[in-house]
Order: C-alpha cells, then sequence, then structure tokens
C-alpha cells in the first residue's frame, strides 16, 4: 500500500500527537479569575520592566494600551457594520451579546467557568489566551515554579508552535466550535485573511524570546512558526471540507474555503486561466496556504514534494469534478499534513533552506501560480516574513532596497477588488534579485 508522505510517523505517532494536543482556553474546565487579577503593578500591570525579573511585569500595560485584542476587538461590535450583519442574519440578540459574534470579538467562556471578577467587557483578555486562571494563578508565582509544572496546572503553552497556532485560527479561521461562515461573510463580515507570523510580528510584544526564555520554554524558531502555520492553516479549511454539518449549507457546499474572487468580480471581467487541476466554470478551492507548503515541503522534505503535490493535485481534480471522490482526497491529504506537522515541530531552518523557500515563493508567482487574490495575498506575506528572517539573522545584504521591493508587492495586493496577476509579477520580478544576495 502506497504511503500518504513518507515522512516516518506512524499512526500510532499521529495519534499520541492528537491526544497530547491540550484544550483551547475557551473549552477548559476551570475558572476564569479575570484580567483585573494580572493587572496589579506588582503583577503584570508595571509601566517599565522590571530589572531582574525573568519576564517584562509590563504585560497588561502592552494589552490595555495598544493590543486590538483587548477592548477595540469587543468595541467593533457596536459599530454600525456590526448592526447591519445582526440584522441581516436576523438575529434576536445584539451583536455584543450573540455567542457567533463575541465568541471571537471577546472572550465567551461557559457561564459556570466564569468568576466573580470575570468581566467580559474586557474583550480578548488574559484567559483566552492563556488559559482560565483558577489552578495556576498562584503557583505560576511560587519560588521554583517551572513552565511545565504551569502547562500541566492548565496554563495554556502558547511557546508551542503548533499549540500557537491552533489557539490562533480558532478565531483568526475558526474551528468547529467557532466559524465564519459565507453566510455571516453575505451579512456584511470582511473576508478572512490570516498569516500566522505577519499577525504575530504587527502585534505588540509583551514577551521576549532571550537565553531565558528558551531555556525555560525552549528555543523560538519564529520560521517554524511561520512553517506549522501554514500546515494548520491548510488543516483547518479541509476540516471544513470533511465536516458533513460545517461543510454544508443547504444545496451548496460551505463557500468560505473557495476562492472568493473566483464568483465575486463582473462578469464582463474573464478572469479563468488554466492552472493543473482546474477547469472553467468551477469554483477553485482556495489553496494559498497549500502553495506555500509547497515550497516548504519542497525544501525541508524533498523526497516527499512529489506524494505532497499530488494529493494536492487530486483535491483539484476532484473538486473540480475531473475524477475521485472529493472526501476522500481531503481527507488524505488531511492525513499528510498531520505527517508534515510532526515534522516541523523538530525541524531548524537555516539560511540555505529560507533562501530557497523565499525563491521557490518568488518564481512560482513568476510561473503564474498565484493567479487568484488569495494565493498572491498569502505569498506576499510568506516572503515578507521569510525576508525577514534573513535580515534578523543578517543574511540579507540589502535590507533597504529588499524593503523598497517588497513595498511594491504588497502595494500590487492592496486592493483584492483591483489584483492584477501581471502587474503582481512585474513586483515579484523587481524583489527575485534581492533574494539571490
Amino acid at each position: 500500500m502506497r504511503k500518504i508522505l513518507a515522512l516516518g510517523l506512524t499512526v500510532a505517532a499521529l495519534a499520541a500527537q492528537a491526544a497530547e494536543a491540550p484544550p483551547l482556553p475557551y473549552a477548559q474546565k476551570a475558572m476564569n479569575v479575570g484580567v483585573v487579577n494580572c493587572a496589579s503593578s506588582l503583577c503584570h500591570g508595571s509601566i517599565t520592566p522590571w530589572k531582574g525579573s525573568n519576564v517584562l511585569q509590563t504585560e497588561y500595560v502592552t494589552w490595555s494600551r495598544v493590543d486590538k485584542h483587548a477592548l477595540r476587538a469587543r468595541q467593533v461590535l457596536w459599530n454600525e457594520r456590526s448592526k447591519r450583519i445582526v440584522s441581516n442574519l436576523g438575529l434576536k440578540q445584539p451583536a455584543w451579546e450573540a455567542k457567533v459574534c463575541t465568541d471571537c470579538h471577546g472572550y465567551n467562556p461557559p457561564a459556570q467557568y466564569q468568576g466573580e471578577r470575570f468581566k467580559a467587557s474586557d474583550g480578548v483578555s488574559c484567559e483566552a489566551c492563556h488559559g482560565p486562571a483558577q489552578n495556576w494563578i498562584k503557583s505560576h508565582v511560587a519560588p521554583g515554579a517551572t513552565h511545565e509544572e504551569n502547562v500541566r496546572n492548565g496554563l495554556y503553552p502558547t511557546d508551542d508552535p503548533v499549540a500557537l497556532a491552533r489557539l490562533c485560527l480558532s478565531c483568526h479561521f475558526g474551528n468547529k466550535d467557532k466559524f465564519v461562515t459565507h453566510r455571516i461573510m453575505g451579512a456584511g463580515h470582511p473576508r478572512i485573511s490570516f498569516e500566522l507570523d505577519t499577525f504575530t510580528q504587527t502585534q505588540p510584544p509583551h514577551f521576549v524570546p532571550d537565553e531565558d526564555w528558551q531555556k525555560r520554554k525552549g528555543r523560538w524558531d519564529p520560521v517554524r512558526v511561520w512553517a506549522i502555520g501554514q500546515a494548520l492553516a491548510a488543516q483547518e479549511q479541509l476540516d471544513v471540507v470533511l465536516d458533513p454539518k460545517r461543510g454544508k449549507d443547504g444545496l451548496f457546499p460551505e463557500l468560505v474555503v473557495f476562492d472568493c474572487h473566483a464568483c465575486h468580480h463582473p462578469m464582463s471581467e474573464t478572469r479563468w486561466k488554466p492552472r493543473v487541476g482546474t477547469r472553467p466554470g468551477t469554483i477553485r478551492f482556495n489553496d494559498a496556504n497549500l502553495l506555500m507548503l509547497r515550497q516548504i515541503v519542497r525544501r525541508t522534505y524533498p523526497g516527499d514534494a512529489p506524494a505532497f503535490n499530488e494529493l494536492v493535485l487530486k483535491l483539484h481534480k476532484a473538486v473540480a469534478g475531473e475524477g475521485g471522490d472529493a472526501m476522500e482526497a481531503a481527507g488524505r491529504l488531511r492525513k499528510g499534513l498531520d505527517a508534515v506537522v510532526g515534522k516541523l515541530r523538530g525541524r531548524d531552518f537555516d539560511d540555505a533552506d529560507l533562501r530557497a523557500i523565499v525563491a521557490g515563493l518568488v518564481d512560482d508567482g513568476l510561473a503564474g501560480q498565484y493567479g487568484d487574490y488569495s494565493g498572491a495575498e498569502q505569498a506576499s506575506m510568506a516572503i515578507a516574513s521569510v525576508l525577514n528572517f534573513l535580515a534578523r539573522r543578517g543574511a540579507l545584504a540589502d535590507v533597504r532596497g529588499a524593503n523598497a521591493a517588497l513595498d511594491r508587492v504588497f502595494d500590487a495586493v492592496k486592493d483584492d477588488e483591483k489584483y492584477k496577476r501581471e502587474r503582481f509579477q512585474a513586483a515579484l520580478a523587481g524583489l527575485k534579485t534581492f533574494v539571490a544576495r
């Protein structure tokens, strides 16, 4: 029997990894004590970093003042757009009370796990990411406390790239419990756009992965975070396809997993161009993350690249009605991605890896692989992330020139309704010389 991907991971090993996955914070059966318990100046509410402390102690101030996850995420539920969405969906509650909205624009654990000092008005609060603090808030400041002990007590392990990706994607794409459907977008919700490293970098940091941090929690590799984020984003899409409830909306499939711009453009504008596994008149599966993974797998596990590409091709063909069962193809690719994630967990990326990945992304674009806007958008963020990794390592000769070329790339994707593949390719061509240096 032919293997899905020859990555050396057994079914038992994959099952063990799944069993080890901690529950997301909102699903933990422990009391949420509230942000106020973290806000003291003697805790995480200091104005300036503490000297001699292995944490900044300014985390609450950073979150409350400049992080969009704080009050701002919830405040949008009072604006006119939110009111229009609620009206269009026919919801009985206002947006700031409707579970379908507050699950992601706030922190909405079950009522029985909301402590006396918990406030929904705090928005996406400390415990929304770090887990309900009932069982670790005291012990995590005890002399000699270790990170492993805190995690065992319920602290969510955001230092683990797989756990981090699952957490962020649970709102920035969705999961089995909360999900922005095509129906919600049709009611007025913006299109979901996310890439883990880019969004992480644009947020104000409240931790520093210095030598002490990595001694306590393990080596922080942003490249690994980026790569795993791509894989898990693709898995979440496939999970929608495979879910008999989420994957359907009446007669139609759940359209969120398809390329938005395959349908949302003037009928007078003929956009379709041949790509492997497609045919005219069919809605294309949104393969933006899979296109990024193509280069990651090609570089990191070259022996597995043909098998990976075959799985993706079979999915596209099955979706387009060119042979094969789409559910079977999605399931096989989903299992293949489990193996990819398992291997990426322990993969270190050197400068040669990064140069090869970014060169492959640029070359794919020049070859016309990013004909769809979502692919071009994801590629822009990915290329910027990988070049940033090289720059931080001192391995990018002309950072200023690369940034100027990147600006032209992002300018080509700043408006999805005006995206032109040829313009994007021209911007990529201008970036190619900096990639080789």
